[in-house]
């Protein structure tokens, strides 16, 4: 396994491996990978021929009063990890190499990330797609893996992919979760013990949306108030938002039926940490 920092190193490996007719697979990653960066990369193992996992925490994606100073870091481990699943190229820039002093341009998808979590962190959808748009530039794969577990981010990226062009098919694997049901995340290492405990109750919610809905409950206002319950009970949480959309276009809906695939998505915060999650009932 190769460590690469240099941009320009990457894109003339990444030239020769296509050229070789192999095909890459990218999975964009800010580090402190957990089992579900892991089967990310096992989906692009089975997908391409030289895989490409990139390390980066991404400035533009953070506000400034949110926590990239304090971002979990972990360069050695996350190699052993990367290692340990063969990954071909971890990909690890410096930030002043991804964005040096003079840097001026921004991709900017419009109108669905205004909402759920554009609505709350308004400039981060921004920094995810310049900063993705610029992975692909440099890395040139076939394939790129993105996790459900960011939904609206998947739905993003792949609008700019359409959007601009781009040559690349985008693959979303599952949410991979603890053996409670809680969503495997980088931030969960921020949680005490009486917020983890309790943090189950996300995932114990979504589960009774989705089960209310297969049931034939088409009022969604009925759902949301017994989840927020569910969730505020607990005393710990804020909700930032619960919402119902089309799992493809981010739609809002507001009468359940199974015509189509529903995200049902949502957003909390116990003390400085934010937990989001999701779940899709298919139509």
């Amino acid at each position: 396994m190769q460590l690469i920092t240099s941009i320009l190193e990457m894109q003339q490996l990444a030239d020769k491996v296509r050229n070789s007719g192999n095909k890459i697979g990218v999975v964009p990653t800010m580090g402190y990978l957990h089992e579900g960066h892991i089967s990310l990369i096992r989906i692009a193992k089975q997908n391409s021929d030289f895989v490409v996992t990139t390390i980066f925490v991404n400035p533009t994606q953070f506000a400034p009063n949110e926590d990239f100073e304090k971002y979990p870091r972990d360069l050695n481990r996350d190699l052993a990890i990367c290692r340990a699943e063969d990954v071909d190229v971890v990909f690890a820039p410096d930030t002043s190499a991804m964005y040096n002093s003079d840097f001026l341009t921004f991709v900017n998808v419009e109108k669905i990330t205004s909402i759920l979590e554009g609505k709350f962190r308004p400039t981060h959808f921004r920094g995810v797609t310049t900063v993705v748009a610029k992975l692909f530039n440099i890395t040139k794969p076939h394939i790129a893996i993105f996790g459900q577990k960011d939904a609206q981010q998947a739905i993003v990226i792949k609008k700019m992919v359409k959007d601009l062009n781009f040559d690349i098919n985008i693959l979303i694997g599952p949410t991979i979760r603890e053996t409670d049901g809680l969503a495997m995340s980088s931030r969960n290492v921020y949680l005490n013990n009486d917020e983890r405990r309790k943090a189950t109750v996300l995932y114990q919610s979504l589960k009774f949306a989705e089960s209310e809905i297969i049931k034939g409950q088409t009022n969604i206002d009925t759902i949301k108030s017994v989840m927020e319950k569910m969730i505020l009970e607990k005393q710990i949480f804020t909700i930032d938002y619960i919402s119902f959309n089309d799992a493809e276009t981010l739609e809002e809906i507001k009468i359940a039926d199974l015509n189509k695939s529903i995200l049902i998505s949502l957003a909390v915060r116990t003390g400085k940490v934010r937990l989001i999650d999701n779940i899709v009932v298919k139509r």
